[in-house]
């Protein structure tokens, strides 16, 4: 009874952060949607500029000297209005954020289940178990030489960022004439691989 009670409870967990990821790519909350895009850009053009460990140290001192200004102010507003708030960020020092032994463990599980997959079909692969799997394998990693010549991987993943944050949306509003262009193209497509 108590497992069935877990399994349930993590689904639900899962289809909470599944639904609120949807709602920030479809910006149902502008300014949280905002927030996050902005942020994520930042921190990825940053990252074209200045090296990882640059860019991760100037956010660890920028988020140092907030808490360290925000703990000296409140500490001043307590002395000058006589109060005994304590510390500010009581309850959060206060919070529990070790990993359970579970969720290691199930993480774990996760990250061996999808190593072992993928080292499977890499081998399957690259050892011809099918020819034409090999050969579509083969094509598409020589259309990545050409798109790597083109772009770096940050440029990529700066493309794959702003496209999870403007698709939805404009999918969204213009669904019926997207989908006609589709279908339209899958016919052509369809046609031309039928002759």
């Amino acid at each position: 009874m108590q497992a069935t009670a877990d399994v349930t409870k993590k689904e639900s967990s899962w289809s909470s952060w599944k639904g609120q990821a949807i709602d920030l790519l479809y910006w149902r909350n502008v300014k949280q949607s905002g927030a996050v895009f902005s942020s994520v850009l930042l921190l990825l053009f940053s990252l074209t500029q200045f090296s990882v460990v640059s860019v991760g140290a100037y956010l660890a001192l920028a988020a140092l000297s907030a808490t360290i200004s925000f703990r000296i102010y409140k500490s001043v507003l307590q002395a000058v209005q006589k109060t005994d708030e304590g510390h500010p960020f009581k309850s959060y020092l206060e919070m529990e954020i070790a990993l359970s032994q579970d969720q290691i463990s199930k993480y774990a599980d996760k990250i061996l289940l999808y190593t072992n997959t993928c080292m499977k079909e890499l081998r399957r692969l690259f050892l011809v178990q099918d020819l034409v799997d090999s050969l579509k394998f083969a094509v598409l990693m020589w259309l990545l030489t050409y798109v790597g010549a083109l772009f770096n991987g940050l440029t990529l993943l700066i493309l794959a960022v702003v496209s999870m944050f403007t698709m939805p949306v404009v999918y969204e509003k213009h669904q019926a004439q997207i989908d006609q262009y589709v279908g339209l193209i899958r016919t052509q497509v369809n046609s031309v691989v039928g002759k």
